[in-house]
């Protein structure tokens, strides 16, 4: 079970820490990612980890403002979100996969995907 947390509401220019914990049953993961999704659009990547290397991979439209990491003894993958913009508003996924060498840009590369969290970024 993966389980989102820290959205809210923030004005552009501010600041959010999103954070993704795995509960339950342990699995293997190979890589985690963030994606999020706005009002009629689909779901796009934003940012990824290999989750025992730490080379991490950023969507194009976030770098230089997000950061995704990862924390063993927590258990969790965050992303910190800075400089946020109106463009940034959605819900926001965390996903895990299992396997080794997929595009973590493809969210058919992941098996198991968090419920949501809503990230709301006023002009």
């Amino acid at each position: 079970q993966l389980q989102a947390s820290g959205g809210g509401l923030v004005q552009a220019g501010g600041s959010l820490r999103l954070s993704c914990a795995a509960s339950g049953r342990t699995f293997s993961r190979s890589f985690m990612g963030w994606f999020r999704q706005a009002p009629g659009k689909e779901r796009e990547f934003v940012a990824s980890i290999d989750w025992s290397a730490g080379n991490t991979n950023c969507a194009d439209s976030v770098k230089g403002r997000f950061t995704i990491s990862r924390d063993f003894a927590k258990n969790t993958v965050n992303l910190q979100m800075n400089s946020l913009k109106p463009e940034d508003t959605a819900v926001y996924y965390c996903a895990a996969s299992r396997t080794y060498g997929l595009n973590s840009r493809s969210r058919d590369a992941y098996d198991y995907w968090g419920q949501g969290t809503q990230v709301t970024v006023s002009s």
